[in-house]
């Protein structure tokens, strides 16, 4: 069977739990607040209502500051443990777990420095509770959550929002359905004017969770009582109100003992002529049992909704932890093979980014598909190959000698010339392409689930993958220069073997060849003239109409010439068209398929354990969030057990 003991001691043990963790109610955690669902009892009242008379009365002793103004700025967790015997009395803070306190002026003390370790010596308030475990035989099992007074004006040194604030923070604790509302009000004045009851009303309507107090019974006018309001006709609650009799100014002042003060209360009631039929139902020490009663049976009531709640917390941090990945091991072979598993996942990723599992990699053939041929169909040919141009080469290569028969040093010179241009486009290739891989690198690992949490290896992977890249670029650069030198050391004779035939065929400044795919702008815009004529050619030097060489110093000669290196340099584009593509993704993308990390394979096994762990170092936000969780889902699973170790009597 479940005591109340250990009912409300459970209760007790997981709320210093939660608070340790930093989970006292209303947050934004991203789970659901085990604080919120423990069933508590919160003191509301205004100020100078006999709220902290109340706590004193019920724990006979004289314990919380006291002063003008708002005394309370911090929730005060009070937890009641009945001790046997002629047990001494102390008490416990949270904050200090392995101290206690016997000299109850020091625990006053402790609080208020308590407080203002948090809010200063200001007069602001703070949500953060402080936890009071009071042991004594003189108590009974009970927790109480003291609240700051409610307060309709702020006064010097307080923010003009604190008496909203106050209410923001007492609705926190009032508005959760588990809570129990004890509302304080003073009988010397108007109920229908008590700040704890219009505010207990507003979130518990029914009032099946409020017990109404009354204080001051003994200050009322001579000739009125407050029977309207303890018998329930001026306000009715789903239970009874009590009435309390605090110790006056004058008794606090002259330090009364709380053990005669609840004499004198039990005195009071069972002596006066308008309350003394209600006697038993009257008084501090009533309203502990009463409180202590209920509070244990909300908390049997409650229990299968909070082990519901817990068990979800559970599953939903033990997901979370899954997502953020586990802490990783401290010895180094553990650590190596955790960095291996991360980059043969990051090289996963990759490889599908490349192979169209994923989406990038058809970027590349893009370079290959449009860059390349628009940059090929871009090149300065018609300058380069224009009449004025061809004229000047081929006269510069003759030299003082003119050619006889064929200008091979000019076609060579105008060949040469052109294939140069050939560079640029294929550079431009590779840099194309290794920019697109560049781009997948990041892209992977961003999408690397395992890698986010390692910031360090994902910038040390990122600059290895950067340097394997370059590398990469650097030997397809010479290789696609390569490749354009070739066909600048040997040119196709055969092609050059077919032109006398067709100049025969076609006659002196006929069209060019069908095969000219390239012939110069030049040359479209200025169309061949007719056969020369004699005029202007010294006898000696006039050529023969019928011999093709008669024309070599004519310009129909110099754009046959252009259009003959125009329709070889449209054969060679062809070659670049389809060669340059192959040793690109050769050079390059195969390499990076196959070889990306190899390097850094090399490097990372030679690292020793620290270097490793740095490796590791996670990001700082992360580790505290993984901390946090942990710690959390510890305290679920420790409040789990708890409730299980108890037997429960339905």
């Amino acid at each position: 069977m479940a005591t109340m003991e250990s009912l409300i001691g459970l209760v007790n043990r997981i709320q210093r739990a939660c608070t340790a963790l930093g989970d006292y109610g209303g947050g934004d955690s991203t789970f659901s607040s085990l604080w919120d669902a423990l069933p508590s009892v919160a003191v509301v009242g205004g100020q100078s209502s006999g709220k902290s008379s109340v706590l004193e009365s019920i724990v006979g002793r004289d314990f919380l500051p006291r002063g003008s103004g708002i005394v309370t700025r911090r929730p005060l967790v009070l937890q009641l443990h009945k001790t046997e015997g002629r047990q001494e009395e102390y008490a416990e803070f949270g904050h200090l777990p392995r101290r206690r306190f016997t000299d109850f002026a020091l625990v006053r003390k402790e609080i208020a420095d308590e407080t203002d370790r948090i809010t200063g010596k200001s007069k602001q308030i703070s949500p953060i509770p402080i936890h009071l475990s009071i042991y004594s035989p003189h108590v009974v099992n009970l927790t109480l959550i003291d609240l700051p007074g409610l307060t309709k004006i702020a006064v010097e040194g307080q923010s003009e929002n604190i008496v909203e604030d106050i209410e923001n923070m007492v609705r926190l604790y009032v508005e959760k359905p588990n809570s129990i509302i004890l509302a304080i009000s003073p009988a010397n004045q108007d109920i229908a004017t008590s700040d704890a009851i219009k505010l207990a009303k507003e979130v518990d309507p029914t009032g099946e969770r409020t017990f109404g107090v009354l204080t001051k019974l003994d200050l009322m006018d001579k000739g009125t009582n407050a029977l309207d309001v303890l018998e329930g006709r001026a306000y009715r609650l789903q239970h009874p109100w009590v009435g309390i009799v605090n110790r006056s100014q004058a008794d606090i002042n002259k330090n009364t003992d709380m053990m005669y003060a609840r004499r004198r209360e039990r005195e009071y009631f069972a002596t006066s002529p308008d309350y003394g039929h209600l006697a038993n139902k009257m008084g501090s020490e009533y309203l502990a049992k009463l409180l202590s009663q209920h509070l244990e049976t909300v908390i049997r009531q409650k229990i299968p909704g909070i082990t519901s709640l817990i068990n979800k917390g559970i599953d939903e941090m033990e997901a979370e932890l899954d997502r953020l990945g586990r802490p990783i091991a401290v010895d180094a072979g553990a650590q190596l093979y955790t960095i291996l598993e991360l980059c043969r996942a990051f090289d996963k990723i990759f490889k599908e980014h490349l192979d169209g599992g994923r989406p990038g990699g058809d970027r590349i053939y893009g370079v290959f598909d449009n860059q390349l041929p628009a940059a090929l169909r871009k090149l300065p040919f018609d300058r380069h190959l224009s009449l004025q141009n061809v004229r000047k080469i081929v006269s510069e290569a003759d030299g003082y000698q003119p050619h006889l028969i064929a200008p091979e040093q000019g076609y060579r010179r105008l060949i040469e010339g052109s294939l140069n241009y050939f560079r640029g486009p294929a550079e431009a290739s590779v840099d194309a392409v290794h920019f697109v891989l560049k781009e997948l690198v990041r892209k992977s690992i961003g999408e690397t689930e395992e890698l986010r949490r390692f910031p360090t290896l994902q910038s040390t992977l990122a600059a290895a993958a950067g340097e394997a890249l370059e590398k990469f670029r650097d030997e397809s650069k010479k290789t696609v220069i390569r490749l354009v030198d070739m066909e600048s050391s040997y040119l196709t004779v055969d092609f050059f073997r077919k032109l006398p035939q067709e100049v025969e065929k076609l006659g002196p400044g006929g069209p060019p060849p069908p095969s000219d795919r390239r012939a110069s702008s030049a040359d479209r815009k200025n169309p061949p003239p007719p056969p020369p004529s004699d005029r202007g050619i010294p006898g000696g030097d006039r050529g023969n109409a019928v011999d093709p060489l008669g024309d070599r110093y004519a310009d129909a000669h110099f754009r046959r010439i252009g259009s003959n290196v125009s329709s070889y340099i449209g054969m060679v584009s062809d070659t670049i068209k389809s060669t340059i593509p192959k040793a690109v993704v050769y050079c390059q993308v195969k390499e990076a398929k196959q070889n990306l990390l190899n390097y850094f394979y090399t490097q990372i096994g030679k690292k020793e354990g620290k270097q490793l762990a740095e490796l590791l170092d996670e990001d700082p936000s992360l580790m505290s969030k993984r901390q946090d969780i942990a710690k959390q889902l510890q305290l679920y699973k420790s409040a789990r057990d708890e409730i299980d170790s108890v037997s429960w009597v339905r």
